[in-house]
């Protein structure tokens, strides 16, 4: 396996595995920010879609199994993001709880707002 420069002992080959481990660990520990962007753009478009049902095709996509559709799938997006940022923040010093809690209290706030007063 090839590394990148600075890994390895530098002959072909010479990879262990602390190198591919910290190699590793730089690239997914400081990326919670990207994790929290593409959570929150999952989200919308989830949003997106389930406005579709709302706003254009009532009469074949009604409300209630829009917001059912939208609850549930914002519920798994939820646990898809916290068991992200968890995992990539396994074994380092890093702590984004906070961010994480943000982000979580605040699509749930946005998606309780958006199921009492969309479509109804």
């Amino acid at each position: 396996m090839t590394l990148p420069k600075g890994f390895g002992s530098g002959g072909a080959g010479g990879s262990s595995s602390a190198d591919v481990e910290r190699m590793i660990g730089r690239r997914v520990e400081n990326m919670t920010g990207m994790i929290t962007i593409s959570f929150w753009a999952a989200w919308l478009a989830t949003f997106g879609g389930t406005a579709a049902g709302y706003f254009y095709y009532p009469w074949a996509y009604p409300t209630q199994s829009g917001h059912f559709a939208f609850i549930v799938l914002t519920i798994i997006e939820a646990i898809g993001y916290i068991f992200c940022v968890k995992v990539m923040e396994e074994g380092s010093n890093k702590n984004s709880n906070g961010i994480v809690a943000g982000s979580i209290a605040a699509v749930t706030a946005g998606t309780i707002f958006i199921s009492l007063f969309v479509g109804n």
